[in-house]
C-alpha cells in the first residue's frame, strides 16, 4: 500500500469515526428532552423543531444510503433528489416519538458505516452525479453525512440554548 492509499484509508476511517460519534453526540442531547420539548422549540418562527430535525437526521441517512448504493452498484449513476420539506409533511414529522425516531437513526447509522467499512479501495473511488453538486465521491458521500449531522446538531443547540 502506498504513503496516498494510507493516508486516503485514514481520512475515511476518520470519517466513518465522526459518523459515529456525531450521532451519539445526538443522542445523548435527545435523551435529556421530552417530546413536548421536542415539539415545542423551534429554529425560529417558522423553522423546524427538535423532532422535525431529528426525524430530517433519520431519514436523510438512509437517502444517502442509498446514494452509496447505487455509486457502488451503478458506472456514474444521477442521484435523485429529494425534498426535505415534502419529506417533513409527508410523513408528519411533528407527530413522531423523539427516542423512536433516534433509535431509528442509530440503526440506519450502524448499517451505513458497515456498508462504508466494507468497500474496496476500488469502490471507494466509484462516484455520481450530485443532484446538487455535480461529481460526487464516495469518500465525499462520507463527509456529507458527518457534516450534515453537524450542521442540525449545531441548529439543535442554539434551538436549546434559546429555549
Amino acid at each position: 500500500m502506498t504513503r496516498m492509499q494510507t493516508s486516503w484509508r485514514q481520512v475515511r476511517e476518520r470519517h466513518l469515526g465522526a459518523m459515529r460519534v456525531s450521532c451519539d453526540i445526538l443522542g445523548h442531547i435527545a435523551r435529556g428532552l421530552s417530546n413536548e420539548k421536542a415539539r415545542e422549540l423551534r429554529d425560529g418562527p417558522g423553522g423546524w423543531s427538535i423532532i422535525e430535525i431529528v426525524c430530517h437526521l433519520r431519514d436523510f441517512d438512509e437517502i444517502f444510503h442509498s446514494r452509496a448504493i447505487m455509486m457502488r452498484d451503478q458506472a456514474h449513476p444521477q442521484l435523485p433528489a429529494n425534498d426535505h420539506e415534502a419529506l417533513a409533511i409527508e410523513r408528519a414529522y411533528q407527530q413522531e416519538d423523539l427516542a423512536e425516531a433516534y433509535r431509528a437513526l442509530k440503526t440506519s447509522r450502524e448499517r451505513f458505516i458497515a456498508f462504508f467499512a466494507g468497500l474496496t479501495p476500488e469502490q471507494w473511488e466509484r462516484d455520481g452525479v450530485h443532484p446538487e453538486r455535480d461529481s460526487f465521491t464516495m469518500t465525499d458521500a462520507a463527509m456529507q453525512v458527518g457534516l450534515h449531522d453537524l450542521d442540525h446538531i449545531e441548529q439543535i443547540t442554539r434551538v436549546l440554548a434559546k429555549g
